[in-house]
């Protein structure tokens, strides 16, 4: 009867194990904004092969060719809220030429919210200036009258 109700416990047991899964916990968000620019290629550059699959000279009439310049110019956005890990933060970035502007924004741990503004150009270098919101909210701290015990 004992090994009977043994067997009854590691089966049950089995059981529980192979039918376990991720509970689920919380809700997370993020989103993502994207500016997508198209691209311009030039006609497509002779290699001088003439049929030989691409074993022939290098074609010196062609010249040095160079790769086209293209305005730099994109803007971006993205954000992250997950309530399970508490991770919540936002950028956004903005590029024109040499000019770049953006923020970000994330809860730190200990409540408080950091703001980061910036700019870079040329002229300047790179720039920012840094905010904190809210106050800091440190979690109380218990001791045990300053006894060692010598044990965990």
């Amino acid at each position: 009867m004992q090994i009977h109700s043994c067997g009854i416990v590691i089966a049950a047991a089995l059981f529980g194990i192979a039918s376990a899964g991720y509970a689920p916990i919380g809700h997370a968000t993020s989103y993502v904004s994207r500016v997508q620019h198209t691209v311009h290629h030039q006609g497509a550059l002779e290699n001088g092969s003439h049929g030989n699959y691409g074993h022939g000279e290098y074609n010196h009439h062609l010249g040095h060719q160079h790769e086209p310049h293209h305005y730099p110019k994109y803007s971006f956005e993205y954000g992250v809220k997950d309530a399970h890990t508490g991770d919540h933060k936002s950028q956004w970035e903005h590029r024109d030429g040499d000019h770049v502007k953006g923020t970000y924004t994330l809860e730190e741990a200990d409540g408080a919210t950091r703001v980061v503004e910036y700019t870079a150009d040329d002229h300047n270098g790179f720039n920012a200036v840094v905010k904190k919101i809210g106050h800091a909210h440190h979690p109380q701290l218990y001791h045990n009258g300053g006894v060692f015990t010598g044990r965990y």
